[in-house]
């Protein structure tokens, strides 16, 4: 599989245990996971859907980072995309570094905050699944002032904009470049938080997994020691749910 520059085409969770991880995860979507990769490259765990790869779970190093699921834009250049995130007023939080012959990451942040990762595929394209019930299907970013966003991301990965209403709310989502720009064609959004959400809630990227399911999937990470943060409800394309899971990581889910 082979994915556009900007285009979601990896997810991985920071966690302080990753075997609770794999025990939570497993049940909720049906994930197995390979061996494990070695300290060289973090212990990093990739999770298994009918045996593809669909996402990562790795050891937190520093207990002081967050518990997060990061999503990863693809990108020919990691380098270059790089320099554009600096050019358009984001952050470089780890340069772009190779990882073995699998590809070269990188981790970065808009000018809000939100963190997203840079990757550069080699051996490993990224996900081998997608949009089918266990397996990611859509990332958004929530922000405050979508007039400094909009443009960063548009500047740094040519995104086509295209704005909606989505239950009374701002969203704006977002074409590959060359891509008539629309619901057809969309590969990520911007979400603006509204003021009801805490000062202290940074801008952060928040990623959907397809779910058969989304009440079912919702009742099942509370039984596994997650929670709701945001009851299910619909949406226009499908039934929505946001849950974290029994470590603090948040992540979406979404019944088509």
């Amino acid at each position: 599989m082979e994915f556009a520059e900007g285009v979601p085409c990896w997810v991985d969770a920071m966690l302080p245990d990753v075997e609770g991880g794999k025990r939570f995860y497993g049940e909720l979507f049906g994930w197995t996971f390979d061996s494990g990769a070695g300290p060289e490259h973090g212990r990093y765990a990739q999770a298994l859907l009918d045996g593809e790869p669909v996402a990562a779970l790795a050891p937190k190093p520093d207990g002081r980072m967050p518990t997060t699921w990061t999503v990863y834009l693809a990108t020919p250049d990691a380098a270059t995309a790089a320099a554009r995130v600096t050019a358009a007023g984001g952050q470089v939080i780890t340069e772009p570094v190779p990882v073995g012959a699998y590809g070269t990451m990188g981790l970065v942040a808009d000018p809000e905050g939100a963190v997203f990762g840079l990757w550069q595929a080699g051996g490993h394209p990224g996900f081998g699944a997608l949009r089918k019930p266990g397996a990611y299907c859509w990332t958004e970013v929530h922000v405050r002032d979508k007039s400094v966003v909009d443009p960063f991301y548009e500047a740094v990965f040519g995104y086509g904009g295209h704005d909606v209403e989505l239950g009374g709310e701002e969203f704006r989502t977002w074409s590959p470049e060359g891509a008539e720009a629309g619901p057809d064609t969309a590969v990520g959004g911007r979400a603006v938080m509204s003021a009801s959400v805490p000062a202290a809630m940074p801008a952060h990227f928040l990623s959907y997994f397809a779910v058969a399911d989304c009440d079912a999937t919702a009742a099942a990470a509370r039984h596994l020691g997650g929670r709701v943060r945001t009851e299910p409800y619909d949406i226009p394309y499908g039934r929505v749910a946001v849950l974290v899971d029994n470590q603090g990581a948040a992540f979406g889910i979404l019944q088509d």
